[in-house]
């Protein structure tokens, strides 16, 4: 009962030049035997590490049983996105990291239930739930992101008529345009979005908040408004050479190759340049799917530049390990100074110089010193920058009352409340770049306080 059922996987010889989903799932039999390893404790640890308060152990029982339907039922009964969450919620940080099997063994496998289950429905096709009273209140949600989404669905579930205003011309935000179709394939995202739709939640595409209308002019025709505008503005090193062609921000690169699909040009419109030796530079989930992207494209050569160690780096362990398969290369303890290009303007190399790391920073990491003596440089003819993100300004900028951080983040109370009267906020906007499941529970918590203030409370 301590050692954890493997899922199978595509081969890594294979999968580094195709964008086919890597982890292939539980089978039914994988699933059920899974499940069994589940104590059911009478106080469960791991819901307390769920930001979107799963009953777990409820869930997971049924699925000891073979009760597919009513395992899906109890999850779907406070998240919407099961097969998001499944995918790309960091389970071992959160819920896995709480249950008291992994004291002395692996955790129960939380996430690929949750993914198995969710898959199991969507073949047979999701039941919606019977639609409450209408509460005659409207609700405007701006951002179909993870933040969004949750609250929306919430929200429509309590009753209010919700609207959300997407920017681009496709929902789920950083679920359709930043992560890779080989760990969230675009089928699934479309199925969630759709089956939040269903609930009663009407979706507007190409809408920009803040040029087609403000904040203030949605508060005229709606009674509250969550913000849910995510962290899409890429943050850069700074440093020379960043203009030049062949240089992507990780925002610009992922978003032609997921939302645009330039993977497939000219089918679809949007090129990009494939490069022979492409450097990436970050150490995060962004950073693992850039590289693994521009492998899949056709590089020779990817390499991972970090200034920290291994031990430092944010990415989810799976994620680093699916990269040193697929024979991504890691420069770690370097650090970017400089980018060299050619009389056209083209990026050639990448000066670095390597680090050792001192003492603790802010952040509880050892803090990288460069190392005197120690420059040198990298081919490159692709350079993808993936150091972080920060969060859009356009709507703050046209909302008059919404108070800002000095890093460019929404303020907002523990329940997602603003300084604007009638206006909520939650996921990236607030925090930061952070993960899809603490915008989902940012959402939901928001959720619950919006429904509040609309009852008067």
């Amino acid at each position: 009962m301590l050692d954890r059922q493997e899922m199978p996987e595509q081969d890594p010889k294979v999968r580094r030049s195709n964008f086919n989903e890597v982890a292939l799932g539980f089978t039914r039999e994988q699933a059920i035997e899974e499940a069994k390893r589940c104590l059911q404790c009478k106080k469960p640890k791991c819901i307390e590490g769920c930001p979107v308060e799963v009953r777990i152990p409820d869930f997971v029982k049924y699925v000891s049983i073979g009760d597919f339907d009513s395992a899906i039922k109890e999850i779907k009964s406070v998240n919407a996105l099961p097969a998001i969450c499944g995918r790309v919620c960091p389970q071992e940080s959160q819920c896995e990291a709480l249950c008291i099997l992994g004291k002395k063994g692996g955790p129960v496998s939380i996430g690929r239930l949750e993914r198995f289950v969710s898959d199991y429905e969507r073949k047979l096709k999701a039941e919606i739930p019977k639609k409450p009273e209408p509460t005659g209140k409207k609700v405007a949600v701006v951002g179909s992101g993870p933040a969004g989404l949750t609250a929306a669905a919430d929200l429509a579930r309590v009753g209010h008529s919700v609207t959300i205003f997407e920017a681009l011309h496709a929902a789920g935000g950083v679920l359709t345009y930043g992560i890779p179709e080989f760990r969230l394939p675009k089928d699934i995202v479309r199925a969630e979005v759709e089956y939040v739709q269903k609930l009663g939640v009407t979706l507007l595409l190409d809408s920009v908040i803040g040029k087609i209308d403000t904040v203030d002019e949605l508060l005229s025709d709606f009674d509250a408004v969550f913000l849910g505008t995510g962290a899409g503005l890429p943050v850069f090193l700074n440093i020379d050479g960043e203009n030049l062609n062949g240089v992507y921000s990780a925002n610009e690169f992922l978003t032609r190759v997921n939302l645009m699909k330039s993977y497939k040009f000219p089918d679809y419109d949007t090129p990009i340049k494939k490069g022979k030796h492409v450097v990436v530079v970050g150490g995060g989930n962004v950073a693992m799917d850039s590289a693994r992207c521009a492998l899949r494209l056709g590089a020779l050569e990817v390499t991972i530049v970090y200034r920290r160690g291994e031990e430092e780096m944010p990415a989810r362990a799976e994620e680093i390990e699916h990269a040193k398969e697929e024979g991504i290369k890691f420069r770690l303890l370097t650090n970017p100074v400089r980018l060299n290009g050619d009389a056209k303007n083209w990026v050639t190399d990448i000066e670095c110089i390597n680090m050792y790391l001192c003492e603790p920073d802010e952040s509880g990491r050892c803090k990288p010193m460069p190392l005197a003596g120690s420059e040198h440089k990298i081919e490159a003819d692709v350079v993808i920058i993936a150091i972080g993100t920060s969060p859009n300004p356009l709507v703050p900028r046209t909302t008059k009352g919404l108070e800002m951080s000095k890093h460019g983040t929404i303020i907002a109370k523990e329940n997602g409340a603003t300084t604007k009267e009638g206006v909520f906020a939650g996921g990236d906007a607030v925090t930061g770049a952070a993960t899809v499941i603490s915008a989902m529970g940012a959402g939901k918590i928001a959720a619950r306080a919006i429904d509040e203030y609309l009852k008067g409370k």
